[in-house]
């Protein structure tokens, strides 16, 4: 059993890479200044940022291979134009990809989109399809709000996403939805902002019919879906109120959450509540919690501690360790099967 973490990101990524992104924000300030270009980095830099912090985490706690994105919080899609988030966001990818081929074994690509407020979404999927078809990566990140705490974009129901949508099916991948920075102060980025948008994206895909349009279409909802699992029938019921179909069939064929839930208890809810079918692990390792819990001496994020804990079945446990990811990922499975994995 390969044990494959749906959630990672490039949280370690070498100095030069964020020395660009201030030089474009610089820019965004006073644009008398030069249009910056990325700075070098070497592969012997890329090594040091991966073999201390995320290939070592791999070992020590015996995951096999990550799903790897450019850093969540740094996406920042609320600053800049269309093309500034361009050029920041295929400079994220490239350095993913970078990553990938030094550890292919250890790493798959999943991408950035260059989102921007207000813009169409016609840059973000030809960027898609250049990770996918050029790159090899299995999956993205998508944004439902690229202000960035404000919420100015439609519901992720509304035909504006349509053509990224269409992108996603025509390729075969899913997408994680996950915001970025909170520019809004009522926010904390990680603590309140990440998990409101996880609940909302999921209450707006059970108000509307999202995937009447689209029924191969695949969201992973993280950290262990926000509020959702813990009030599953606030859920249920609110459905049955707003006259949209049980959940199971409405939603959950398309809907996935992952295991970032930083202790057993609410491990053990999720996997009780939500169908082992729609759990896949995943850990967010040096992200947005990073450190050793009092109450156990362990690290929050070992996720794979909380669920080797549980009374699973070998069968539950192989899904959500591997069967899920390959199934929701499809082109990782056939990654995968190339190299006799």
């Amino acid at each position: 059993m390969l044990i494959i973490d749906c959630h990672g990101h490039y949280t370690t990524a070498p100095a030069a890479h964020q020395a660009y992104r201030e030089r474009q924000l610089a820019r965004q300030r006073d644009p008398s200044l030069r249009i910056p270009v990325p700075g070098a980095i070497s592969d012997d830099e890329l090594r040091a940022s991966i073999e201390r912090n995320q290939l070592q985490m791999q070992r020590e706690r015996g995951a096999d291979l990550t799903l790897f994105s450019p850093r969540a919080s740094a996406m920042g899609h609320h600053a800049g134009d269309e093309a500034m988030s361009l050029a920041w966001t295929r400079a994220c990818n490239d350095l993913i990809r970078r990553v990938v081929t030094l550890y292919p074994d250890n790493f798959a690509g999943v991408c950035q989109l260059p989102q921007s407020p207000g813009a169409p979404l016609g840059t973000s999927a030809r960027e898609l399809e250049r990770c996918v078809r050029e790159l090899d990566f299995v999956g993205c990140n998508l944004n439902p709000d690229p202000s960035g705490g404000y919420w100015r974009s439609p519901p992720l129901t509304d035909r504006y996403w349509y053509p990224l949508y269409e992108k996603m099916v025509e390729l075969d991948v899913p997408a994680m939805i996950h915001v970025s920075a909170s520019c809004n102060p009522n926010f904390h980025a990680t603590g309140a902002h990440y998990l409101n948008a996880d609940t909302t994206a999921f209450m707006q895909l059970l108000e509307g019919d999202l995937f009447a349009d689209f029924p191969t279409l695949r969201f992973i909802i993280p950290h262990g879906g926000g509020a959702v699992p813990y009030h599953w029938g606030r859920y249920r019921g609110l459905a049955d109120m707003l006259k949209r179909p049980p959940l199971a069939t409405h939603v959950m064929r398309n809907v996935f959450f992952d295991t970032c839930v930083y202790h057993r208890p609410g491990i053990e809810l999720l996997l009780r509540v939500i169908d082992p079918d729609n759990i896949l692990f995943g850990s967010e390792m040096i992200g947005a919690v990073r450190g050793i819990d009092p109450e156990t001496g362990h690290h929050f994020d070992d996720t794979r501690r909380y669920l080797e804990a549980l009374p699973l079945s070998d069968a539950v446990r192989r899904q959500v360790f591997e069967g899920n990811a390959r199934r929701v990922f499809p082109r990782l499975d056939a990654a995968l099967q190339a190299r006799g994995r």
